[in-house]
């Protein structure tokens, strides 16, 4: 397939420049975002096609997931799909028909797998029970919280396209993959197998947001189930350490953008994250997507405990309360603080009970100089003591793509790089602390006894280190 940086900047600006609020269905932004293309001088004319392409398959799955747009009879089954280059019919009876072809020797996962397959929007987001001999060249990578992640190479690959001549699903090709190890499953309950099942369906509804996952597999050697995942290039914590001082404002704003979006994709799934962090915000191809959904800590956690990474937990969870939708805008505030100053929040602090304390008492990272004053201004919001104070994702979401929309149709200098000084002295400080594993890791917090959150008094807030 035809893609390099041209290709991805073209795709991302089509999206970028479109305004939502003019363009408010599904059928006016592809058809406005095509135009886009069109008129791109920077791409050849295969360039253009491969590109009108990739905006078919995005609008061929939201059509399919939004249940809108005009139908067509297949000429295989005579049912009226919405896809034009495929039958989502077709793509279902295909994966059923196969069911007895392929088992876990697990009923709970083989019924998972086939609820998900059932589901599937498009080639090139389904869900399998992945033999071990399919996976070659399986290397450790790291601890990521509570999982051992390593790198492998899927043979054959994942589908990626439907013959409507021969009537079967395509793969891919070899493919690198990340096995993500899950532990004690064993002891896992309904909700484990709930929080799976809608990680694997929202993972693939949106793979433009959410990073892809491509079943299941199992370790033979242990007996371990392992999540198989799309193997994407940097975390947002190392994209920002290594082009901190090269990003604009409008690259930053993007940035955020796309996490917001890839936020609003879970949370109209009636779903929570839970632990948001630059650690697991990937990227590849031009985009930042979310991973870890519904993977969060380990199925035996204990009673009255809390996981994630303690800067990016918003204080009423610190302090015992339910995590919620609002929860999450808070990880989204400390993630626009990290993308605006490139180096992660609090990081003179180890993750203990102080550092717990003083987010409780309302004390946040300093605010960096330089920073839009509308792009301030959300953040703060966000990071309020007081949930009901945050805005919901769908509010922050049009806020923000406000504020991408005017950069992208500026071509003003104004705030598009924070001052030279104040980068060179952010990052002087961030390298001399990288080093603390403590930075990278998410794990099992117990606190006791916490005060109600509040929001600090300015006096309080100048104190920060």
């Amino acid at each position: 397939m035809f893609m390099n940086k041209k290709f991805n900047a073209a795709i991302d600006r089509a999206h970028a420049l479109t305004d939502f609020n003019i363009h408010n269905n599904i059928h006016k932004q592809d058809e406005f975002q095509k135009q886009i293309i069109l008129a791109d001088e920077s791409l050849s004319k295969d360039g253009k096609s491969e590109a009108i392409r990739e905006l078919t398959k995005i609008y061929d799955s939201n059509k399919v997931v939004f249940n809108n747009g005009t139908r067509r009879v297949c000429e295989n089954c005579n049912q009226k799909c919405l896809a034009t280059l495929y039958c989502e019919f077709c793509v279902r009876n295909y994966l059923k028909v196969n069911f007895s072809n392929w088992t876990s020797e697990n009923d709970d996962i083989d019924n998972l797998i086939q609820e998900c397959q059932m589901k599937t929007i498009r080639p090139g987001g389904i869900v399998e029970w992945i033999p071990y001999s399919n996976l070659k060249n399986i290397n450790y990578l790291t601890k990521g919280g509570c999982s051992e992640i390593y790198t492998a190479k899927m043979i054959h690959g994942r589908y990626d396209e439907w013959d409507s001549k021969e009537q079967q699903l395509k793969r891919f090709g070899n493919h690198n993959v990340i096995l993500k190890r899950l532990e004690n499953v064993e002891s896992a309950n309904k909700r484990w197998f709930e929080e799976v099942t809608s990680h694997l369906n929202i993972s693939n509804k949106w793979s433009d947001a959410i990073v892809k996952c491509f079943g299941l597999t199992q370790d033979p050697l242990n007996g371990d189930y392992m999540l198989v995942m799309n193997k994407l290039d940097i975390d947002l914590r190392k994209y920002l350490q290594q082009n901190h001082n090269q990003l604009t404002w409008k690259e930053r704003i993007q940035i955020a953008t796309d996490i917001i979006l890839a936020l609003l994709r879970i949370h109209n799934e009636n779903a929570i994250h839970r632990d948001l962090h630059s650690g697991n915000i990937l990227f590849k191809s031009g985009l930042f997507n979310i991973s870890d959904l519904g993977f969060c800590g380990p199925a035996d956690r204990p009673l009255k405990s809390i996981y994630g990474n303690l800067p990016y937990i918003a204080p009423e969870v610190i302090a015992g309360k339910e995590t919620t939708f609002k929860s999450d805008i808070y990880s989204i505030a400390m993630l626009m603080w990290e993308i605006s100053s490139g180096q992660p929040p609090f990081i003179n602090y180890e993750h203990d009970y102080y550092l717990a304390m003083k987010i409780i008492e309302g004390i946040r990272p300093k605010i960096v100089p330089g920073i839009p004053i509308e792009y301030k201004n959300l953040l703060i919001q966000c990071w309020d003591a007081n949930p009901l104070n945050r805005p919901d994702v769908k509010t922050l979401l049009d806020k923000i793509r406000e504020i991408n929309l005017y950069y992208q149709n500026t071509n003003s200098n104004e705030s598009t790089k924070l001052e030279e000084n104040d980068t060179r002295s952010e990052m002087n400080n961030l390298e001399n602390h990288t080093s603390s594993s403590k930075l990278f890791t998410s794990k099992v917090h117990q606190f006791e006894n916490l005060p109600e959150p509040r929001n600090a008094t300015e006096e309080e807030q100048q104190g920060i280190n």
